[in-house]
């Protein structure tokens, strides 16, 4: 078997350790790194060697982290426990060693790779834009394993480290020296050169700090406010506390991770090192075997499963070429899909609307989040100005002869995106490829004006576009594969998890939400208050409860779609009729500043009583109410839904299910999704579960019959 680290010695009695897996793109920890990581350290120590630094030979990766296949093969808490123990005596010995370590990192710094490079006494990073560090266990339900909890805090203080710890973010060099987790940045192309002077360096120093270098953090404010935060145990407790209550708020009880990382992170600060590194083993055996982690790396394999999906049924077809995208409408979506396509894509946009007016605004908007991402250093304002000359605009269809793919996100009604479809196929080539961004109108509706209707296509971004992860892609049995092809490549260029999709009615995503919005609208029927039913939603596991979304999605969108869905699905979407009526009132939501929740400019918002009025409901706020069953018989209105869209073939997978349902709705990431949920809660449970709801509720609840035969047989839908 080929080595994954190799050795050299420099003339300046540097050692040079190269870590380069065989035949894959980016270095992950490998159980195969332990035995020749022991041979190179044990040949450093009967060297003559002055220093050692660690690179990559990778273009893109440091170390990545951990392998996380590695991780889904521990069986047992105590498995998991043994093989975090051994990754911290490795460091530990590497932390302890006479001859001075620094970590040279270029790419993906992250997870474990992240714990080696903290162990070495110094680190120096490239400032390219691959490089990033970071500790992202806690997205997967974990915590680091091998030192991280313990070293970071005492590498760049607490209130940093708890940053790193409790939200998996990643930073560049720049960013990483301002916090001191490396000492220097440089260009790539002398990166291993300064981490070699930098190491000779420490092992020249006679004394690490000098004395006019302890004066200087004397008076260093970071220091100080180090000092009396972390260094005393009132300062460390606040810390603390401010912590916790910021991932209660975040997290609620679904997610034991960050409460892990507070534990052991103060355990460590408190009780000493050694006790901190026994706390954390433990924590990260414990938190291996939860359910909660299993859904979050079944989670991860699934989107890593995707980047590699062209979405094509064969996969022998290509995607085109893209190099100009067109796209019609300047609002909120039109404007967020221009963003994403120059700053993400790096492709030129000409977006239209009727007129300067519009387009101005348009043009401002994509300034506008650029702007801040230069006010908060994430890009420079020269970056900027080269992003904002992909981008142009009109008010005619000038320069849209030489789009590749051209994406309307014009009024939600089937005349006006008919009728835009014909002044495309008329302004532009027999192969410009024609998206839609509807919500819900079906594409095979929208494709009967076309001349090739093999170029029409639906791709549904979610709000805001520069924030939300999702992007389905809506084929009809028109469409052709090598369109499907390009447009799902867009998709990841800008940054988006894809999945595709077959036409139909609210495709996958707004139809199963509707089923569970419309349940709200019963609750509320019920005389549940709407402060309950949106805390039920959230006890579930939703980031926002069901009558908050309709407030920022639109009264008037909803109730739009709601008559479209109702036609469609019949007595299943059967409403109570109040969005009508809310309508009716001049209630839109928060657009419109009037809607279930008050928008008056207080910070704190709350229920605009009188929306009860308008309904002719009393809300009964003296019964008392089962949050936990409530937002089950919500949550699985959305789960039946999901069952019934793989059924009918609109799914391909319940994988995409899962991620669709996760990525662009909020379903709990927890639970893993719809078809995950199904399956852990077992087919023949859900089916009792959605017998007794129908039995109470009636045919809204009426199980798919996908869903009974699985009762019969015991299959899983992951089988």
């Amino acid at each position: 078997m080929e080595k994954s680290l190799s050795f050299q010695t420099r003339a300046d009695g540097v050692g040079v350790i190269t870590i380069d897996i065989p035949g894959e793109s980016q270095n992950t920890l490998q159980e195969r790194f332990k035995e020749e990581f022991l041979a190179i350290r044990a040949e450093v120590e009967r060297s003559t060697l002055k220093a050692v630094v660690i690179i990559s030979g990778k273009e893109s990766s440091f170390i990545a982290g951990a392998d996380i296949e590695m991780i889904k093969k521990l069986v047992s808490k105590e498995d998991a426990v043994k093989r975090a123990r051994e990754m911290q005596r490795a460091l530990d010995e590497l932390e302890a060693s006479k001859i001075p370590y620094v970590a040279a990192i270029h790419g993906a710094c992250l997870g474990g790779g992240l714990e080696l490079a903290l162990a070495c006494r110094a680190r120096v990073a490239s400032d390219d834009k691959k490089t990033k560090l970071g500790v992202p266990e806690v997205q997967l339900g974990l915590l680091p394993g091998a030192g991280g909890t313990q070293r970071l805090p005492r590498t760049v203080g607490l209130e940093a480290a708890l940053d790193l710890l409790l939200t998996g973010k990643q930073i560049d060099g720049k960013r990483a020296k301002r916090i001191g987790l490396v000492s220097e940045v440089v260009p790539k192309a002398i990166l291993l050169e300064t981490a070699c002077k930098l190491a000779l360096d420490l092992a020249e120093a006679k004394d690490e700090k000098s004395l006019s270098a302890r004066l200087s953090e004397l008076t260093d404010p970071k220091a100080l406010r180090e000092l009396a935060l972390a260094g005393n145990p009132a300062g460390r407790n606040l810390v603390f506390k401010q912590a916790e209550k910021s991932v209660r708020k975040k997290a609620g009880d679904h997610y034991p991770a960050p409460y892990k990382i507070l534990e052991v992170a103060k355990l460590g600060l408190e009780k000493g090192i050694k006790a901190g590194l026994d706390a954390e083993s433990e924590a990260f055996g414990e938190l291996v075997m939860t359910d909660v982690s299993r859904r979050l790396i079944e989670i991860f394999f699934a989107t890593t499963a995707l980047k590699k999906d062209s979405g094509a049924r064969s996969p022998n077809v290509k995607s085109r070429p893209i190099e100009k995208v067109g796209i019609l409408g300047a609002g909120i979506m039109g404007h967020g899909i221009a963003y994403v396509t120059i700053a993400q894509a790096k492709i030129d946009v000409r977006m239209k609307d009727k007129d300067d007016a519009s387009v101005g605004k348009g043009l401002a908007e994509v300034r506008k989040i650029l702007d801040d991402r230069v006010q908060k250093k994430r890009m420079s304002a020269g970056d900027r100005d080269r992003q904002l000359l992909q981008l142009s605009g009109t008010t005619s269809y000038a320069g849209f002869q030489g789009c590749d793919v051209v994406i309307e996100a014009v009024f939600e009604d089937l005349a006006v995106k008919h009728a835009v479809l014909k002044e495309v196929e008329a302004a532009c080539g027999s192969r410009t490829i024609f998206a839609s961004n509807t919500s819900s109108i079906p594409i095979g509706r929208i494709a009967e004006v076309a001349k090739h209707k093999e170029n029409v296509v639906g791709m549904h971004y979610f709000s805001p576009v520069h924030k939300m992860p999702l992007l389905e892609i809506i084929r009809t049995k028109d469409t052709a594969d090598e369109v499907i092809a390009t447009v799902v490549e867009l998709g990841k260029k800008q940054g988006k998890t894809v999945i595709v999709v077959n036409d139909g009615v609210g495709f996958y995503t707004s139809r199963i939400l509707g089923p569970y919005m419309n349940e709200a609208a019963w609750l509320l029927a019920e005389g549940v208050p709407v402060e309950l039913i949106d805390e039920a939603a959230m006890a579930f596991g939703f980031p926002v409860g069901p009558i908050t979304l309709l407030d920022e999605v639109g009264i008037d969108t909803a109730a739009k779609v709601s008559k479209i869905a109702g036609a469609a699905f019949g007595n299943r979407l059967e409403s109570p009729g109040s969005l009508d009526k809310l309508v009716a009132d001049g209630r839109t939501g928060r657009k419109g500043k009037k809607g279930f929740y008050t928008y008056d400019g207080k910070k704190k918002k709350e229920v605009d009583e009188t929306v009860y009025q308008t309904l002719g409901i009393k809300p009964d706020r003296k019964q008392k109410r089962d949050l936990v069953a409530l937002g089950e018989r919500m949550g699985l209105q959305m789960v039946t839904e999901a069952l019934r869209c793989l059924e009918e073939e609109v799914l391909r997978s319940p994988r995409d299910g899962d991620i669709g349902a996760i990525f662009g709705l909020g379903f709990p990431p927890f639970r893993g999704g719809p078809f995950r949920y199904a399956d852990a809660l077992g087919p023949a449970e859900l089916l009792r579960r959605i017998r007794t709801l129908e039995e109470r509720h009636g045919k809204r609840f009426t199980p798919p019959e996908l869903l009974v035969e699985r009762a019969k047989s015991g299959r899983r839908f992951y089988e």
